[in-house]
């Protein structure tokens, strides 16, 4: 895999518009999904990196300000997660998973194959 799940996302997405195969609309989905996972893992670490000299308090604000408020009962681990997932989110990485899964649906194609759904 491409040692940038950005790039490879985006490529990813771009290659995908102009299919309707359904095979290939799988073996793209399913690269994607590996280079989400991937791309949500080193945000989650670069977080935890940054948030391991933060107060709680300034933890709360960081997640409030992207969107992941600190809920009450909340652990640190479980905030830098939130966190982490906002961010991922709103990056441009995320936005190209989420046209590819759309382009997918549009023939019936998801992670999952028809014999378990």
């Amino acid at each position: 895999m491409d040692s940038n799940p950005t790039a490879l996302l985006l490529d990813l997405a771009a290659r995908a518009q102009g299919l309707s195969d359904r095979d290939a609309l799988q073996a793209l989905l399913a690269t994607g999904h590996r280079a989400w996972c991937e791309g949500v893992a080193d945000v989650r670490s670069g977080i935890s990196l940054e948030a391991a000299g933060l107060s709680d308090v300034q933890l709360a604000e960081q997640c409030a300000a992207a969107g992941a408020p600190w809920e009450e009962g909340m652990t640190r681990s479980e905030a830098v997660c939130a966190l982490a997932f906002a961010i991922w989110e709103a990056a441009p990485a995320a936005m190209a998973y989420t046209e590819l899964e759309e382009r997918a649906a549009l023939f019936g194609v998801c992670l999952l194959g028809e014999e378990h759904l």
